[in-house]
């Protein structure tokens, strides 16, 4: 199945949209984080990582998934495919583990921290806060970067793809199919 062309775009910047959102986050779930840590106030720490909960509770997970489905909706719409390029699998791989993450250890994370804020003890650590929001937003620059330089070329499926596209043109003797993105040029 191909997306349309302004099925496509749609995808494309709701996806792009999404992404930049989810780094936006992180950033400012770091930003508190190392507000939290390093303020000697307590109503400080607190206040900081009361806004942590809000953005983990309510925004890092609606849009984690947001991120998700419209990278697999764009990877099986279009002939990028979801296997046939190794960034696009390691992009799908990591967005699929931050997610995970995100709801099993950043949340927690920032829950604990605050329920110890809350009871009038000292925050537990810098790495309640701040563990999550650097290996996130480490991990989301990596996946712009791949998704901008798109390295390491096809996987074993994508050349076996793209070998059958082209057996299959032979044998039609028809107009040239495009097999993906390896036409397009690049920047």
């Amino acid at each position: 199945m191909m997306l349309s062309r302004p099925a496509r775009r749609a995808s494309l910047v709701v996806h792009v949209a999404a992404s930049a959102s989810w780094l936006g986050l992180t950033l400012g779930l770091l930003a508190l984080g190392i507000t939290a840590t390093a303020t000697g106030s307590a109503v400080t720490a607190e206040a900081c990582v009361r806004g942590m909960k809000l953005f983990a509770d309510w925004l890092l997970l609606p849009v984690a998934f947001l991120t998700l489905l419209s990278g697999v909706l764009l990877s099986m719409g279009t002939p990028w495919g979801l296997a046939h390029h190794r960034w696009v699998y390691i992009k799908f791989w990591l967005t699929l583990a931050t997610t995970a993450a995100t709801a099993f250890a950043l949340r927690p994370g920032v829950n604990s921290a605050l329920a110890a804020l809350t009871a009038g003890g000292p925050l537990p650590g810098a790495r309640a806060v701040l563990a999550g929001p650097v290996v996130s937003l480490s991990a989301y620059v990596f996946m712009t970067a791949i998704s901008v330089l798109k390295p390491w070329g096809l996987t074993r499926r994508g050349r076996n793809h793209r070998a059958a596209a082209r057996a299959a043109k032979r044998v039609d003797g028809g107009p040239r199919v495009s097999t993906g993105p390896e036409n397009r040029t690049r920047d």
